[in-house]
């Protein structure tokens, strides 16, 4: 979920300095939004304070339009606590609200093709994980039984089988959404295979996407991962077995407080890693196009799309959400310089993902 690289100014803060002023967040363990939050502010050094959902301490906070994870409860324009959610700008308020530590290349080149990836993963990488958690019977037994427990613990086992079928079948119907369905499995497992063969050709040579310190696409990444390599049983294994590499990074990634950063660890625009290309290229294969189309169908007020991906019709739900990310993607293309445009308009040719760009909606 891409948005533009500048934020609003709340004030900036060194979190080393104010060790007692703590975020609060409301989160779950199986959130890979919340995992890619938590993960975050670790390797930022800033505190805060997380709880579940329906939690006792929530009790008199602002309650957000659309009840997500993570919520955070934060200071609005006014003063005022607001329920804020929606990783990306979050992670961009951040940046300009703590010093040091920064997780957004300086720049801007770099920081746009951080953005492409960080969008791919939030909402291409996650209809993968929607996709093996309800799709294969084991791993919707395991979060069907594992996830309605964060919220209620002490529950009786006679409620929460109740409770766990009623939410599997919800889960389940909603699969359409994502664009899962018989007809589009292949194309979901294929490219999340792909993926992982391209990420461990990556991790062959740096710890990170960019280099040598993580960017806002690792903490995106790593979100995802860190319920398709270590949590759902079925894309688990599939992982340990194409791509150890990528199981084993999804554990260090999870607190990264005592990496040390360099300065020049995202390295230059001048000689981006050959296997980041073929990341971006995977993207350019099918999250670019299917973020096209649900952009066109927004527009046209349809209530779902199709197209052809490899051959077969990818048919899904219209997600006006995914229509505001390409506009956030496009709104920090064009705040570029006239030369860096040109430079990345050359480099995402190259990776086959100058449509977001460039293709009319």
């Amino acid at each position: 979920m891409a948005m533009p690289k500048e934020a609003p100014e709340h004030g900036r803060r060194d979190s080393a300095e104010h060790p007692m002023e703590s975020l609060l967040l409301k989160g779950a363990p199986g959130s890979p939004y919340t995992r890619k939050m938590l993960a975050l502010l670790r390797f930022r050094r800033i505190p805060y304070r997380v709880v579940v959902p329906e939690s006792p301490q929530l009790a008199g906070l602002p309650v957000a339009k659309v009840d997500l994870q993570p919520t955070f409860y934060l200071p609005g324009q006014q003063g005022e606590l607001e329920a804020v959610t929606d990783s990306t700008p979050l992670l961009r308020r951040f940046e300009t609200e703590y010093e040091g530590r920064h997780a957004r290349p300086d720049d801007a080149v770099l920081a746009l093709l951080d953005s492409i990836l960080e969008d791919y993963a939030d909402e291409w990488l996650t209809k993968a994980l929607f996709h093996y958690r309800w799709h294969f019977a084991a791993d919707r037994k395991r979060a069907g039984n594992i996830q309605p427990r964060w919220r209620r613990l002490t529950a009786s086992d006679e409620q929460m089988a109740q409770i766990s079928a009623g939410f599997i079948e919800r889960q389940v119907e909603r699969l359409r959404f994502v664009g899962s369905s018989p007809s589009t499995a292949a194309i979901i497992e294929r490219s999340y295979q792909r993926f992982l063969g391209l990420f461990e050709d990556r991790l062959r040579n740096a710890p990170f996407l960019f280099g040598t310190r993580p960017a806002a696409a690792d903490f995106a990444f790593y979100g995802q991962l860190s319920q398709l390599a270590l949590s759902d049983p079925t894309p688990s294994a599939l992982t340990l077995e194409l791509a150890p590499r990528v199981y084993a990074w999804v554990g260090l990634m999870d607190d990264l407080s005592g990496c040390e950063p360099l300065e020049d660890g995202w390295g230059t625009r001048e000689q981006l890693p050959s296997a980041l290309g073929e990341i971006l290229k995977e993207a350019g294969r099918i999250y670019v196009p299917v973020m096209l189309a649900n952009a066109r169908a927004v527009l046209k007020k349809t209530s779902s799309f199709s197209l052809d991906i490899e051959g077969a019709c990818w048919t899904q739900n219209t997600f006006p959400y995914q229509a505001k990310c390409l506009t956030w993607l496009r709104e920090e293309f064009k705040a570029l310089t006239p030369a860096d445009q040109a430079l990345t308009r050359q480099l995402l040719s190259e990776f086959g993902c100058a449509a977001l760009m460039d293709e009319q909606i």
